[in-house]
């Protein structure tokens, strides 16, 4: 079945791989970036071209979920021309390196705000429309990193995903009566073939990040990066994430993995979460609301 997406982030790194397989698997794939007519506007044209070289559905539309109206403005416009919108991934985020003292409140606040309040926003011009048809997915891109090994100097970027999955969790008992599906991807530290750490934000006070790097910390950043890229085996591939997203949308609706890890480092986000999603599962039945753990079937 085709199935009309938008995806948050999708100029680059993980959003772009899945927007370009999902249009490749033969949905009506909405990619979301900022600055369509600026800054992105040859990430938009490309994907144009793209789309027309495969005979895909892949469509950049102008999205910045840290502007309300413009978030409106695109689920409107998707909804305008299909009269629905089934599928919405949370995949916008911003990454941060560096000493956590050394980033200002508002930098932690900007970060949360791409983050966590990015996915509010969508959410609230989204969710009506999912809501008056009774049915829909959600698929949130978490990170390992909310529930797995944390290397020092992501303080910023760990707090702000930590935020964006329990939002997800809470969200999926809410969402469930009214036929709407959560799905939360994990991915691990993808070191290579995302640019993550390449675009990663500083931290603003220069004076306290010279006093970490010159400190008894000075090998931090250093012996954290390689040691990551360590972990990370040599055919680790951040298509992988992609295609786990593909499959996430093409499985049943009601039979939807609750959370799927791809992470081929292992840094034990997986055995964490499981645990969590369990002791939240027993939680909601023992309370009465065993039902909101899978989306409600209508006719």
């Amino acid at each position: 079945m085709n199935e009309i997406i938008v995806i948050t982030g999708a100029s680059s790194g993980f959003g772009l791989m899945a927007a370009r397989a999902l249009a490749h698997a033969g949905h009506t794939v909405y990619a979301g970036m900022r600055d369509t007519a600026g800054r992105n506007a040859p990430r938009a044209q490309e994907l144009h071209a793209y789309a027309q070289r495969h005979g895909v559905d892949l469509r950049a539309i102008e999205m910045d979920v840290a502007d309300q109206a413009s978030v409106d403005a695109a689920i409107a416009h998707i909804v305008a021309a299909h009269d629905r919108l089934d599928v919405v991934v949370h995949n916008a985020g911003h990454m941060a390196y560096g000493p956590a003292e050394a980033f200002t409140p508002e930098q932690f606040a900007a970060l949360y705000d791409v983050n966590v309040l990015g996915t509010q926003r969508v959410n609230r011009a989204a969710l009506p429309h999912l809501r008056r048809q009774g049915r829909g997915l959600l698929l949130w891109v978490s990170s390992s990193s909310t529930r797995g090994g944390t290397p020092p100097y992501l303080a910023p970027y760990f707090a702000a995903k930590a935020g964006m999955d329990a939002l997800a969790v809470s969200y999926a008992g809410e969402l469930a009566r009214w036929g709407i599906e959560t799905s939360i991807l994990v991915p691990g530290a993808f070191t290579q073939g995302t640019n993550h750490f390449l675009h990663a934000g500083a931290p603003a006070d220069e004076a306290v990040a010279k006093a970490y790097a010159e400190g008894p910390t000075a090998d931090l950043a250093e012996v954290a990066l390689k040691g990551l890229a360590a972990l990370e085996p040599a055919d680790a591939d951040p298509q992988s994430v992609a295609e786990a997203i593909v499959a996430v949308v093409q499985a049943p609706f009601g039979r939807r993995p609750f959370r799927v890890h791809v992470d081929p480092s292992q840094d034990g986000a997986e055995v964490v979460n499981r645990m969590a999603d369990r002791v939240r599962a027993e939680l909601l039945r023992r309370i009465g609301l065993d039902d909101v753990l899978h989306p409600r079937v209508t006719a």
